[in-house]
Order: structure tokens, then sequence, then C-alpha cells
């Protein structure tokens, strides 16, 4: 049964035990009939859910009543009543919390209560569930309605109230405020009361106690307030009876953070809290993973949390999910099983999983914009209660007692001031809710309670120390409120006009609030009588980052002087590039900075988060990385690579947040709309914000590691809250919230942008929003002036080129706006492209100026030389005949010298002989004493080795030891044996003494003590003659001591190491002695056999002496004559090189005295160019940032525009300006052409625009010529071609990355994968002084020969600025020129093979004789430069400089013979050059379909292959005009019927009227003006000319004569209509307009574009048919007889043919040329639909017996019907009615055979003896 139909009844019978009460009767079917009927709500209900939500509600109320049928001393209930459900409302409104009845209330009190309290009840259930979802307006009239039915009391009212319901009226609702502001409250006996009577105010000082920061404490204050407590009471009373309800009011209005606040207040031994935030991707998977999180298995397929406990679900935003194909919502639909079924499947084994104890609350924005409808089957089971959005009464009782608080410590005049903030505050809110709504492309436009609470929050960062007394401060204060409300709610305002409306507005608030003027407050910054404007507010700065203090200690303050913040800031720039390992390159201009001290105000508020929206490249990235330094926070950024997926971003996340939550680090979390590889991301985003959480994102270990840590660091904290899991959980949500920054860098441009805010409201609830408006132009100033401040230039001309940069950058800016407009196309100018303009243009200039000055010192260098040269040649003519005389005289003087030397030299040899004789001698004494003398040394070699061992160890020995041995009284037997030799040596004495046994001996003792005794005993044993020691003596030491074992030093040294080196020297002596008697006789030997030496030396020095003297002497001539002689050689070799030099130098004036005239023009040429290069390299760098992607047309109308600019600004500039004569170089150029490169300067531009620019480039390339160019001319450089879909395309870009090789990327899309971005930005990095490159987690070695080539096959693609900004955009599609080359190539290649070889070969051979010249010019000039000193005396220098000049001759001579060559050759190719034409237009004009559909794009190489078949299929002929136009026409058939068969049916007209057009233009048979008019009607301005007929003619059609009056072939065309407008009125009434003929004098004038001009004005409905008559050249075949009476012809793709044009089928043109019989016998056939005809082809058709069939319908003018003549089968007649042929067909078997249908030739003027004239002739076919 329908529910309608079912009604409210049987839900209230069913529920109730007992019979049906009245009040059910009386007051609710009135309600549901009133809310059905007469209110708006914010959740449409159907009626029975009101009933059962009413039902649900009366329930929970009734528990009350309940309890007072207990009985009165049931102390159990009592027990358990306080100790259970009054602890779950510790907190609840008294509503909740009823008192139990006194021990002695009467049982008729009872009753009487027990009645009271059901009524009042039934009545609040009532307003809370039929009333609980209408809006505001709705609510008072319900509130009116819902009174007045309660007064209802007469039988004669509406709803009378039943006569057996009695209850007294205390218990109605009080009148006083709503029905809405009461509540039944029962204090032992009940009574109605206000809800404000439950709000407890706030003890903000207590709570101040708990947090010390209010800026912390503010994010989790709630304020009392009617709402609370309401919504306290429902959560109370619904949660006791585990009923489902849900919260539905719009953002701001604390269902969230009210609830949130109940539920932790719950005992949490009776419940588990689980919090789900819904968003538009959230999946059931997600759903039902978070609630299960929570649950335990209490049994096989039984759920539920643990046991004693219930889980509370919290779902938040209920109605956010997505909805899917079929319109359901899959995590409402989990929800929906489970509340209807309590059980869900398992996925793995789709097993039931019963699930209990589980409670549900819901809380969502009422549906609209990204909130969707809830299915009613969910919404069933919620009681749904309507929250307002709050009132402005309620607004001030939240915030008022914060900001009173906080005010409290200020001047006690100045506390009025919280006050005035507050209404100001609310003024500015509601004004910014009123007047800037939002819109799709200000989709952001949404303010709620959190921005009022933003404002209020930045009031609190400022502390009253830093508030001054009196004016000052209180000004101060004014100006601190102006900065949070432009902070919350103007910097998100997009336009102008939205930003001068809300300057209105706070300039009001002002005056009418604060009592100020404006000019007042800002008095420091406006000069007096100016008045201040919003431009003026930018200056007004708060912010922490000119304090000295860390963290917390920063206070926030007003910052007045901008010359010292810029110093700061960039003073931390400075440290930030110090401390990064990627430095900024920043411009601190004050709109950077203003952008910073935002960012760095929301990071200096807890869970602070920032949603920057701006275009690629307007410096958010950068200005969030400063500002978090600023603040001294880590920054945390993920790094997107090709493999990025979930998983590695859940990594990240978990990683950036147990860092912010475990240690505390306050962290920025930078994210762009670049790194969304997924939305699943954003939904992470969107839970971040809104909680500080992530649902299921910590496993298990990870999340008793947090609460670990969290315990640990609560005890040290000395925390006062109980150590549970959740509690610390908690903590560690509470502290990333305090300490995780999130700021958001978003693109507005497309639907992305809007589409993200509507599914993830968070991203505006929880951020404060910073919109990137366009740089202002002090930014633009400040940027030019410090980049070029270092670039020579004068003052002026750099004040010009700052001025002109800005309007370069404005000028485009206007520039894409027009592009778009008319070609939908999209080009974004952005504040990267004029940073790109500026350091183009500055590198450009420096390699220009340097490249200018380099070849002009060349030229200037090889002048000199030359110059030198020839001052040269007159000089050392003197020269030679001066060295002459010299020559002679000292040929002369040699001759005489030689003479004397040979006298000399015989005296010389006499003496000579005689000294070798006496030298004999003196060698030969010489030699034998020689020999003597190394005898006695070998000998000697032997002893003193060990003398010397023995003088060392003497050296040993200090006086110490000698004293140690002296003291000795009875000395062992080894000392006295070495003293004793050493006393025998020294020929000491011994004493004479006698033994025991009586006999004599000798002791050396005391004589040894003595010696030992003398200071000098070592010195004498040093200085001991040991050459002549006496025999005896030396026998007696051999026979006593040397002989003796024990006079060895090894034993010795056992009893003294002073003895030891005794012993040692006394053996030594021996030795010594030993070895010099054999030595003696020898040295006495060799003393005689040198003194005899001596003496025939002393003979030998005389004669030696004279021998010199002579030999001096003769040396002296002999060195007089080498003189002489080297003065005859030098005057030889000076003469001879004088010849050659003055040889030389004629060599070199007459190689290169040719190029002295045109080097001297070049440096002339060369400083005029260094002079204009500032205006020329200016220019071009605009060009390469700026232009690259528009067409040819835009960009040269730029360019002129700049270029006058350029001369109005005085900036020197050249007299005429092209991109290739200031960037390009001829012999490149060449090169590329040869390469594949189009010839026109376009395409040459674009080449120069790719070499030349800072980016690498991204080419629009839709027809593949710059792929071709790109892949020709890196082919021998080993070019990589890749695409994003090659499996290795990675591993193939880090090779040429590491190796150098040049990478071609083609065929991308409108997104680039994010692991470019380092290659796109070159972020390069150097480690062990070698650069490397991040590509995705590898990091390789970067080669610097790299380069990196990006093309697109896309036609139009939109290329957002987070990719155009990486990247140079180039637009390579092909203009007419270049295709002209190029088709001309191809069809003198085919016509003319020969020609076309040997110009292929002349252009190879061009460019190697012009690269060979210049490379021979570039080597003659480094000759010339590098060469040292004079260059006439560089043999090598001037044979390069000859040979170089003798090979430059000959390639001069060979180019000038192949240039001329080339023009015989071109004059025979460029006969061809109208083919190429033809058929350039055809492909531009198949070209412009694509803005029919985006399907109708063409290739080039498509459209080559078919000219390529034309050229070989097309009739051939010797006659150049012949084969051309067979050439087009052959060609143009092809087109169209290729074309055609990819056409829509519609569509097919379409294009044969453009490529009509599209010839007639290239022919220039259409006027641009007309055509322009054709397509437009004109520019509509006001028509001043009244219309002539308004009967009949439209002021629309009117407006357009007028208009058209203006063009040349039509003057007059207006006074015509206006002098005979029925003549018009004809043609306007005509059934075929565009059949009749104009009136005169204009029909006679007319061609046919204008008579379908004449039809738009008049009759445009007809303009189509009409458009199919048009005949401009091949647009139809036609076929003609002998009498040349037209047939139009039309053949189809099947077995069709038209002899006219059909709406619904398209023109085609006969293959083969063929007669109309032929076709018709080849199996064509003629279409059914009505045509005309000419009369020659009828009587053709008829003498061909033709087939054909079908009744003759007439629609001709004066023609009756029954004037035709049905016939019989097969037969056919045709007559005359005066000038009117009509022909007629009938053929009754139509089944097998073709119909044909033809009506009567209008205005046939032709004469019968034609028609019945038989055709001599077959007709042929012609082209017309």
């Amino acid at each position: 049964m329908d529910p309608l139909q079912l009604g409210w009844e049987p839900l209230v019978t069913s529920w109730m035990a007992t019979e049906m009460p009245l009040l059910f009767e009386w007051i609710l079917p009135p309600c549901l009939n009133f809310v059905g009927k007469n209110c708006k709500h914010v959740l449409q209900l159907h009626s029975m859910h009101y009933t059962a939500s009413m039902l649900k509600l009366y329930s929970c109320l009734m528990e009350d009543v309940k309890k007072i049928d207990k009985e009165d001393d049931d102390d159990d209930f009592l027990e358990e009543d306080v100790g259970g459900e009054e602890a779950i409302a510790d907190d609840a409104p008294d509503g909740g919390m009823d008192e139990p009845p006194s021990m002695g209330m009467s049982e008729k009190k009872l009753d009487e209560e027990r009645t009271n309290m059901s009524v009042a009840y039934f009545f609040f259930s009532i307003v809370w569930s039929v009333g609980a979802t209408l809006d505001a307006s709705s609510r008072l009239k319900f509130d009116e309605f819902f009174r007045s039915l309660c007064e209802m009391e007469a039988p004669k009212d509406k709803y009378p109230k039943p006569k057996d319901l009695k209850f007294p009226r205390a218990l109605l609702i009080p009148k006083k405020g709503t029905v809405y502001d009461h509540v039944f409250i029962r204090k032992q006996y009940g009574s109605w009361n206000p809800w404000t009577s439950l709000v407890q105010p706030v003890n903000i000082d207590e709570k101040a106690q708990r947090d010390t920061d209010l800026r912390i404490m503010i994010n989790a204050l709630i304020v009392n307030t009617v709402d609370t407590e309401r919504q306290r009471y429902f959560l109370h009373r619904f949660l006791l009876k585990d009923t489902p309800m849900l919260f539905v009011g719009p953002t701001g209005t604390g269902k969230s953070a009210i609830t949130n606040s109940y539920l932790l207040e719950l005992p949490r031994d009776k419940y588990i809290i689980n919090n789900i935030y819904f968003s538009a991707q959230t999946s059931a998977n997600q759903t039902q993973d978070i609630i299960f999180s929570k649950l335990e298995r209490r049994k096989k397929g039984v759920f539920g949390p643990a046991p004693g406990k219930k889980l509370c679900v919290f779902v938040d935003d209920l109605n956010m999910p997505a909805k899917e194909k079929y319109g359901a919502q899959p995590p409402i639909e989990i929800l929906r099983q489970w509340i209807d079924h309590r059980f869900w499947f398992d996925r793995k084994d789709t097993s039931l999983l019963n699930l209990m104890d589980i409670v549900m609350l819901s809380a969502m924005g009422p549906p609209g914009g990204g909130r969707n409808n809830v299915t009613p089957r969910f919404l069933r089971h919620f009681n749904i209660i309507a929250i307002e959005m709050f009132d402005e009464e309620t607004m001030k009782n939240i915030f008022s007692p914060i900001i009173d608080w906080h005010f409290k410590d200020f001047e006690t005049s100045q506390r009025k001031y919280s006050r005035i903030i507050l209404t100001a505050t609310m003024e500015v809110y509601q004004s910014a809710i009123d007047n800037f709504l939002p819109t799709p492309s200000k989709s952001h436009y949404l303010f709620n309670l959190r921005d009022f609470a933003r404002v209020v929050q930045g009031i609190l960062l400022m502390k009253p120390s830093l508030v001054q007394d009196g004016v000052e401060g209180s000004q101060k204060i004014i100006r601190l409120w102006i900065h949070e409300v432009y902070r919350v709610f103007y910097d998100r305002l997009v336009d102008e006009d939205d930003r001068d409306q809300f300057f209105r507005m706070v300039k009001h608030g002002i005056e009418i609030h604060f009592k100020e003027k404006l000019n007042n407050l800002f008095s420091h910054i406006v000069e007096p009588g100016q008045l201040i404007i919003d431009e003026d507010i930018r200056t007004l700065i708060f912010g922490d980052f000119m304090s000295k203090s860390k963290g917390e200690d920063r206070l926030y303050d007003e910052i007045q002087n901008l010359d010292e913040l810029r110093e700061t800031v960039e003073h931390y720039l400075e440290d930030y590039n110090l401390m990064s390992k990627a430095p900024m390159d920043l411009v601190l201009f004050r709109f950077a900075i203003e952008h910073i001290s935002r960012i760095s105000r929301v990071l200096k508020q807890p869970n602070g988060h920032c949603l920057l929206v701006g275009i690629g490249g307007s410096g958010r990235q950068s200005v969030t990385r400063l500002a978090a330094f600023i603040s001294d926070f880590e920054l945390f950024q993920i790094e997107i690579t090709k493999n990025y997926s979930t998983s590695e971003w859940r990594d990240d996340l978990r990683k950036m947040m147990r860092r912010a939550g475990e240690s505390g680090v306050s962290t920025v979390f930078l994210f762009g709309d670049h790194q969304i590889k997924d939305e699943s991301f954003l939904e992470d985003v969107n839970m971040m914000l809104n909680t500080g959480d992530i649902p299921n994102l910590y496993e298990n270990e990870e999340r008793l590691e947090i609460i670990e840590k969290m315990q640990t660091l609560c005890q040290k904290e000395n925390a006062q809250i109980e150590f549970t899991p959740l509690n610390m959980y908690n903590k560690f949500i509470e502290r990333i919230r305090r300490h995780l920054h999130v700021v958001l860098a978003f693109s507005p441009i497309g639907d992305a942008f809007r589409n993200r805010l509507r599914m993830f409201p968070s991203l505006i609830n929880c951020c404060t929003i910073d919109w990137f408006k366009a740089w202002p132009q002090d930014a633009l100033q400040l940027v030019a002036n410090k980049f070029l401040d270092d670039v020579e230039m004068k003052t002026e001309v750099r004040e010009s080129t700052v001025s002109i940069c800005k309007t370069f950058h404005e000028s485009v800016r206007a520039l894409s706006q027009k592009y778009y407009e008319v070609m939908r196309r999209v080009n974004y100018v952005t504040p990267t492209s004029y940073l790109e303009l500026i350091k183009t243009f500055k590198s450009l200039l420096g390699k220009k100026r340097l490249d200018i000055l380099t070849l002009k010192n060349r030229y200037i260098v090889g002048l000199e030389k030359l110059q030198f040269s020839e001052n040269q040649v007159n000089v050392m003519q003197q020269e030679l005949v001066e060295l002459q005389p010299k020559l002679i005289e000292t040929s002369k003087e040699t001759e005489e010298l030689i003479g004397i030397i040979e006298r000399e030299t015989i005296d010389v040899e006499d003496i000579k002989r005689i000294v070798e004789v006496d030298e004999a001698v003196a060698n030969k004494a010489a030699r034998e004493a020689e020999a003597i003398k190394i005898d006695c040394e070998e000998k000697l070699k032997i002893a003193m080795p060990a003398m010397n061992a023995a003088l060392t160890a003497l050296d040993t020995l200090k006086q110490n030891d000698i004293t140690i041995v002296k003291t000795m009284t009875n000395p062992p037997a080894g000392v006295r044996l070495v003293m004793e030799s050493i006393c025998i040596m020294k020929g000491i004495k011994p004493d004479k003494k006698i033994d025991g046994s009586g006999k004599a001996f000798e002791d050396y003792w005391p004589a040894s003590k003595k010696m030992l005794g003398d200071m000098k005993f070592l010195e004498s044993l040093k200085e001991y003659d040991k050459d002549h020691i006496p025999a005896p003596t030396i026998k007696k030491i051999r026979d006593r001591f040397i002989s003796n074992k024990e006079f060895d030093p090894a034993i010795i040294k056992n009893v003294s190491s002073a003895c030891e080196g005794l012993c040692k020297w006394v053996k030594a002596i021996d030795v010594y002695d030993g070895v010099i008697k054999v030595v003696a006789p020898k040295r006495e030997s060799l003393a005689e056999a040198e003194a005899v030496l001596e003496e025939q030396m002393s003979k030998l020095k005389v004669k030696q002496a004279e021998l010199k003297s002579v030999t001096d002497k003769l040396q002296a001539l002999n060195d007089n004559l080498v003189q002489k002689q080297t003065e005859k050689k030098n005057l030889e070799d000076n003469i001879e090189l004088t010849k050659v030099k003055i040889d030389r130098a004629n060599k070199l004036i007459s190689g290169l005295g040719g190029e002295k005239d045109r080097w001297t023009k070049n440096v002339d040429q060369l400083n005029e160019t260094y002079d204009n290069i500032v205006g020329d390299v200016l220019l071009s760098a605009g060009v390469v940032a700026y232009l690259g992607t528009f067409i040819l047309d835009y960009r040269q109308d730029c360019i002129h525009e700049w270029y006058e600019l350029c001369q109005l600004k005085a900036v020197p500039v050249s007299d005429f300006f092209s991109l290739s004569a200031t960037l390009g170089d001829p012999v490149k150029i060449r090169e590329w052409q040869i390469a594949g490169l189009p010839a026109d300067n376009y395409s040459v531009d674009n080449a120069i625009i790719v070499t030349s620019a800072n980016r690498w480039p991204l080419m629009i390339d839709p027809q593949g010529q710059a792929n071709k160019w790109i892949k020709n001319m890196e082919k021998s450089n080993k070019l990589e071609v890749i695409k994003f879909s090659n499996p290795n395309f990675v591993r193939s870009l880090e090779n040429c990355l590491q190796f150098g090789n040049p990478c071609l990327l083609e065929n991308i899309g409108e997104e680039l994968d994010p692991i470019l971005e380092s290659i796109l930005l070159k972020q390069t990095f150097k480690q062990n002084n070698l650069e490397y490159i991040r590509l995705g987690d590898s990091v390789i070695e970067y080669s610097r020969d790299f380069k990196f080539y990006i093309t697109t096959c896309l036609r139009n693609p939109h290329y957002l600025p987070e990719v155009s900004v990486k990247v140079t955009l180039l637009n390579f599609m092909i203009t007419p020129l270049g295709l002209d080359d190029q088709l001309l190539g191809l069809v003198a290649a085919k016509e003319k093979p020969d020609l076309e070889e040997k110009k292929n070969q002349l252009i190879l051979e061009s460019a190697q004789n012009r690269r060979q010249l210049k490379d021979i010019e570039d080597k003659i000039l480094e000759v010339l430069s590098t060469s040292q000193g004079n260059i006439l005396e560089d043999e090598t220098a001037i044979e390069i400089l000859s040979s170089s000049k003798v090979l430059s001759t000959e390639i001069s001579e060979k180019q000038k013979i192949a240039t001329k060559t080339e023009e015989e050759i071109d004059v025979t190719r460029n006969g061809y050059k109208p083919v190429a034409v033809h058929g350039s237009m055809l492909f531009f004009t198949i070209s412009d379909l694509a803005n029919i559909d985006p399907m109708y794009q063409y290739s080039l190489t498509w459209f080559i292959n078919l000219y390529l078949q034309s050229i070989l299929h097309s009739k051939p002929s010797v006659q150049l005009e012949e084969r051309i136009e067979n050439l087009n026409q052959h060609f143009t058939y092809s087109i169209y019927i290729n074309v055609c068969r990819s056409l829509f049916e519609k569509d097919k007209l379409l294009f044969s009227f453009l490529l009509c057009i599209g010839l007639a233009k290239g022919r220039g048979e259409v006027d641009d003006q007309e055509w322009r008019f054709l397509l437009t009607g004109g520019v509509a301005l006001e028509n001043p000319f009244a219309n002539p007929a308004p009967s009949w003619l439209s002021d629309k059609s009117w407006a357009e004569i007028v208009r058209a009056s203006q063009l040349p072939a039509f003057k007059g065309f207006m006074e015509m209509v206006q002098n005979a407008p029925q003549e018009w009125k004809k043609m306007y009434d005509s059934h075929t307009p565009h059949t009749e003929r104009c009136p005169e004098p204009l029909a006679d004038t007319l061609t046919r574009m204008e008579e379908l001009i004449v039809l738009r004005c008049l009759r445009p409905d007809k303009f189509m048919p009409n458009e199919r008559h048009v005949r401009f050249g091949i647009k139809k075949f036609e076929v003609c007889d002998s009498n040349g009476y037209v047939l139009h012809v039309r053949l189809y793709t099947g077995k069709d043919f038209d002899i006219h044009h059909d709406e619904r089928q398209a023109f085609g043109v006969v293959k083969e040329l063929m007669t109309v019989s032929q076709l018709l016998n080849k199996g064509y056939h003629l279409p059914t639909d009505n045509f005309y005809i000419k009369p020659a082809l009828a009587e053709y058709l008829l003498e061909q017996r033709t087939i054909l069939t079908r009744t003759v319908r007439s629609n001709s003018k004066g023609l009756p019907k029954n004037k035709l003549v049905r016939l019989g089968a097969g037969e056919s007649k045709f007559w005359r009615k005066g000038k009117m042929l009509c022909v007629s067909f009938r053929e009754k078997k139509f089944q097998t055979k073709p119909v044909l249908v033809l009506t009567t030739a209008h205005n046939a003027q032709i004469e019968e003896r034609l028609i019945r004239n038989k055709l001599k002739k077959k007709p042929t076919c012609i082209y017309q």
C-alpha cells in the first residue's frame, strides 16, 4: 500500500498500547497538513517520517513519566537512576535530569503530574519532530499556527479541541518567544522554562588556568548558548533510548563540536566513541573498516564493542559522499544495511557478521553544492533536528566572554573595544555573506562561524603589553581589527570590484562603530589632505617575525617600518639559503612579504591551516618555505615519483604525523594540487584538517608505540589525566593539531578546484584562504630593478627597460585574453613568465654583447694587421737599401782578419808541441804517485775502522765512569789488566812490590789511579801518537795482552764499562800499528814521488802560461772573425727576410685587401648593432619568454606594438627588428631547414626560441613538423626518442642525463609525469665537484650536454600554469608559407625529379659552402688576432691566410655558380607554385573543421599522401597551365571525397561552403568585409534610421540593411529599401526568396556572395537552402550539353547521384568524367525528392529513355496542378506554358527501379524549338 494512502494513524495505533489518545487526533493531522503545504523544510521528509520521529521523541520523554509509576520507596530505582542514566548526563541540561518524586506525594497528585507531563511532552514532541526541520521563516509560521491550534476550543473552529480532553492552560507553551524557545522541565511539579534558563556562563579564567595559551584554548572552547543546551538536551534524550538522531544545519553552527564535546563527557566504562568524517571520496569499505576497528568478536558471527559497553558512532558530513552511477551513496548504503538488518557481510567470504550494541549519531549540512540528498530509506531511522544559523545575539553571546576576558588586562578606556569589535565584526561578517555570493568562478566565497572565530582569534594574538595608553593605543587596536578582518575576508577576494566593496564596508564599520576616520588611523601612511584608498591598506602588517625572541615568546605586533621589515625578511632568506640544499633566488618585494606575513600569522595559531590559491608560478610554495623557516618550523613535502601510490602516501603521512605528535616538532605540510595523484589523497587531507587524525592510518604495533610514548610524555609533564589508551591517543591527536599546519597550494584554473572545494568542505571550513592575485606594478618594477641592477646600461635606458618589461607582461596578459576569446586557445601569463623574460634578457644581452665585442675585436685586429702590413712595405724597402753598404764593408773586414789568424796559428802550434812533451812526463810522474797513494789508502782502510770505533768508544766514556774505576781499592783482574796495558802504552812505570811469597812484581794500579786522576786522561788517549809507537812497547802489548783471552772487550764489559772502551782502544792501536808499519815505507816513496812531480809541474806551468798567452791572442782573433761572419750573416739574413716580408706583405695586402672594406663595414655595423642591442635583445627576450604559444598574426602584432614602445621610450633598437637577425645564425638556420624545419620565418623563430630559452621546449606539433626536425637535427648526436607509454622510459631518460645525449619525449597529453619535475626545473646539485640530479628515487650524474625536447600532437592543448611555467611552450603548427614550400618541393620532385634532385644537391652544397666560408673567415680572423708581434715574420700564419683566402675565393666562385643555377631551377620550379598554393589553401580550409567538431582533425601526413596520389593519378599534360589545372582539379576532388567520408551528415554542406569560400578567397574573389558581414551581420550599434516597413521588416533585419549599406557593393541599399519597400516585400514574401531576382538596379551588379548578404538581411531562414546554390569554382561538377545548359551533378559513395544539392546529403565530385546517361547505365539512380531541372536536360533524359517513376508534384508559381499530365507505364511527357517548362515521368514497376520526381523549372528562359531540337552531341563534363 502506498504510504500516502496508509497515513499516520497505523503508526500511532501500533505504537499505543491502549486506546489512541485524543491529543493525537487533535494536534497531529493539522500540523502534518500545515507543514506539508505551507512551510519550507531544511530537509524534505514524508509525513510518516514526521509521525515516527514524533513517536520516538515522545517515547524518550515518557521515560520520565514511567519513573513516577515506580514505588516511592524503591531505593534501587533511585540508585540506578542516579548511578546510571544520570551519570550519562553529567553536564546535560536540567531537562535531562528529572528529580525523583517526593516520598510523600499522594496518588492523586501523581496522576495529575503524569497527565500534565504527558500533555506537555506531547506538545514538545510535536514541535521538535513535525516542526524540527523547518527553516527560520517557516518556524515563525508554524509557531503562529500551533499557538492558534492550541487555542481552538469552540466547535466552530477548524480544528476544535476535543471536549473530553481536559488539561490546565498552564500546560500550553508560553506565549513569550516562539514554541521553539521553551522546554518542559519537571522540578517536583513540571513547568515550561525558556532554554536560556539552562545556559550556564562559561568560566574562562578557570579554563585559562588549565591552558595558559588562550590561542590554543579557544579552539576547544565551547561557550554555552541556547543552541548548545538544546543540542545537548536532545543528545541526552535520544542516546538513553539508543535512538539514531541527525543534526542538520549550515557549517559553523557547532553541530560537530557540541556533539563531540558531549560524547567526550560520556562515561568511558559505558561508551566507546567512534567518529567518522564523510567526504565526497569516502568509500563503503573505508566506512566499514573504521567501525570495525572499534569492535571485538564476541562469538562466531557476532561483533560488538567490549561487553558492557556501547559503541557510539558519530558520522559527520553525512550527505557528502558522491553518488555512484545508479544514484546510490555506498557509504550510506553500508550504514543503512546495518541499521535496517543489524548485520553486514564479510567481504572475504560473504558470511553474515551480526553487529550489536551500536548507536548512531549524525550531522550534516543542508543538501546543495557538494552535498547530496540522502535516501529516505536511511533517513527514516533518524530523528532529525534542524539547527539554524546563529543570529546576531547568539554570536555575541559566544564571543563576548572570550574577547571581554582578553581585554580585561587592557587600559580601562580601551576595554570598550571588546564590544565594539564584536559589533563591527558582526556587521562585516553579515555584509560578506550578503554581498560576496559563491559563483562558479568564486566557489570559495563561503563564510561561516569559523571565519568570525578567526577574526577573534587574530585579535587575541596581540598582548596587552604592546598597546600604549591613550589615543595611540586605541588607534592601534582599531588597526589590528582592520588587519584581522582583511586577513580573514579580504584575502580570499578575487577581483578589484569585490576588494573595493570590502574596503567600503570596513570604512563604514570604522566610522559607524569605532567613531574614527580612516585617515586618522593611517596618518603615518598618507599625506595630509589625501584620502586613503584600498591600496594603502597593503602597508598594514602585523606579525611576530620582527621579534628577536624565539618560539612562543615572539610578540605579535604592528610593523610600520617596511624597510626594516624587508631587511629582516631578506636576512631570513639569506639564512635559509645558507642552510638549504635548494636555495631560493627570491626578490622580496612588498607583495611577497605580504603573503609571507599572512602565512606566518596562520602558522602562529594552533590548528592553523592555509589554502593558497593562485596559478602556478605565483610563488605560493616559495613564500611558504620562507614563512615556515621564519617561524622555525620544519617543512614537509612529499616527493612524487612515477610509481607513487596510496601506500607511499600513507607512509609519508605516518612519518610526518608521528614526528609532529610524538616529538612535538612544529611542522608545515606543504601540499600542491599537482601532487594529487589520487583523489583519495584529498580525502586524507580533509580528515587531517578536520580532526588531526586519519582512520586506520597506524598498525596496531605503531599505535601501541604511540600510546607508550604519550604515557612517558604525560609522566614528564605531570599531566592530571587517566593513562588509558584512548586518552593517550587523544593526547597524541591534540599534539598533532597543535603542531601540524597544512598549507595547500591550489590553482583556481579549471573545474578541479571548484569540484574539490565542493567535495571536501574542510578545504574552506578549516583553512584561511589567501588568493594570490597577479603581481602588482611595484612588484614587477622591483623584480626588474633587482635583476637588471648589475647590467651595464645607461640609467635612462635601464628605467625605460624596466617600464617596458612591465608593459610586456601586462600586454601579453591582455593578448592572452583576446587569444582565448577569438581562438579558444589558453595561454597563462604568470610571474614565472616575467622572471623568465628578465633572466632571458639578461643572459642574451651578455652573450650577444660578448659575441659582438669578440667579433668586432677580431675584425679590428685584422684591420690593424692589414694596415700595419701596408705601412711596413715602404719601411722595409728603405731598410733594404741601407743594409747593402754595411754588408760589403763587413765582408772586407772578415777577409783581412782571416789572413792574420792564419799566421798566428803557426806560432801557436810550435809552442803547443813543446808543452805537450812536458805534459807527458809530468803526467807519468803523477800517475806513479797516485798509485802509491792508492796502495797506502787501501792498507789504511783495514785499520782505520777499528781505530775510529775505539775513538768512538772513548767518546762514550764520561768522567764519572773514570772516577768509578779510580775509586776502586781492590779492582777486578780485568780492570787491572786493562789499566796495565794503558800504562804500558803511555810509558808509565809501575810500582815495584813484593807479593806474599817474597817475589817481586810490578803493580800498575797505583800508577793507574794516578793516571786516571789526570783530567786530560781521555784527551791524551785521543791524541795518542799512534804512528810512532816504540817497538818494545807494542811488542810488550802484543805479548802480554793481545794474546791474552781475558783481554776481550766483551769480557771486560762485565766488570767495567769504562774499561771496555779502553780495551777496545788498545786492541785498535795494535791493529793500526800492524798496518802502519807496512804503510810507512810506502809513504816515504810517495813523498819522494810527489816532490819530483811538483818540480816538473812548476816547469810545465811556465810553458803552459806561454802557450795560453799565444792561444788567447789567437782566440781573440777567432772571436773577432766569428763576430764579423755573424754580422755578415745577419745582414744577409736581414736583407733576405726583408725581401720575404715585403713579399708576404704584398701577399697579405693583395689577399685580404678586398676584405678590408667589408671588415670595416662589418665593424661599423657591429658598432651600430652593439648600440642597438639592448632594444633588439629586449624584444627577443619578450618573444622567447611570452610569444612562443601564439600563432603568427598575434605574434607579429604584438612585436610591432612592442617595437613602437621601444622607440617611444628611447630604448636603442634597430631600424628593422627580427628575431632571426638578432639571435639567429644564417648557417645554423640553413642546417635546420635541411634537417626538415619549414622555411618560413615563423618556424625559424620557433627554432631560435627552442635554442635560446632557459627552459626546455614543449612544442605543440599537430602536424609533426617539430618532431621531424628534432629527429633529423639530433640524429648524429644519438637522439633517444621516448614516450610515457614506453615501459623503460625512465631508464632511457637516466642514460640520456648521464651521457649527455639529447632526448625527445613525444606524444604527451595535457599533463606531465611528476618524475620530470627535477629535469624541467633543472634542479641539479654539486657533490665532490660533480653535478648530479635527482630523478625519482635515483641520483644520477648530470651531463651539461643533455638536451630535452617535448612534443605533443594535440591541436589545442590546455596546459595548466603548473605545467606551462616549467617549460617553454611553442606553437609549431605549420604556416601557409611553410606548407607552400613543402608542397612545392613535393610536386617539383614528382614532376621534375632531375631538377628537384639538383636543387636539393645545390641546397646542400650551398649550405656546405656557407659553412666553409664562415669557418675560413673565423680561421683568418683567429690567426690575425692570435698572431703575436709582427705578423709578417709569422710564416705559418701568412701561409694559412694565403691558403684560406685562395680556398675562400674558390668557394665563393662555386657559390656564385650554385646560386645562379639555383635561381634558374627556381624559375622552372616556381611554375608549379599555383599547385602548392592551391593545396595549402585546401589544407587550412579542412584544418578549420576542427572548430566545428574536435573529431574533424586531419594530419599533414595524410594530406601529403593524398597530394602525392593526386600528382600520380591526375591527367598528364605537356602544357604547364593545363597540367596545373588538372592537378588542382584532381586534388580538390580527392580531398573532398575523403573529407566527406569522415563528416557527419549535418556538416557536409557546411564543409562544401567553407571549401568554396576558401578557394575563392585564395583567388581573391571574396571581399573580407563582405565575408565578415555574411558571418556576423556587422557590429550591432544603435540604429539612427527609422524602419520604413515595420509591418513586415523586423528591426533586426532593418539594422542589418543599414549596416550592409556601408559596404562598397551595397552603396545606396538602405535608400533603395526606403524608397521601394513593396518591391523588396515581394522577395520577402516568396516561398523561395533565394531564387528571386533582387529589385533593380541592385540585381545586375551583385555577385553570388552579395546575393547571400541580401538574403541574410531579408530572409535569414532561407540562408542555408540558398547556400546550396553557391557556385565558386569547383564546388560542383557540372555537365554541359552543346547548347550550354548546365546540369549540377552530385555523386554519392553509394549508387546515388543528384541533380542538385540537398540538405541531408553532401555534394561530391564525379571521379570519372561521365555523362548523365553513363551514370544511369552504371546503376546510379536519382533521389526521390523534388528538384529543379533545366529544359535541355529534361529532353535529354527523355531521349535516353530513362526509366523514372513517381507522381509529379508542383510548387510552381502560376502553374495549376490540373494541367499536369499523368502518363502510363514507361511514358513521359513535357510541355511549355508560357516561359515555364514542366516535365513529368511515371513508372509503375518502382519496386526494383529508382524513383524521380521533377517539378517545373522556374524562370526557364527557353524557346520551344530548343526543346524539340534533338541534341546532336553527347554532353561533356567540364569544370566551371
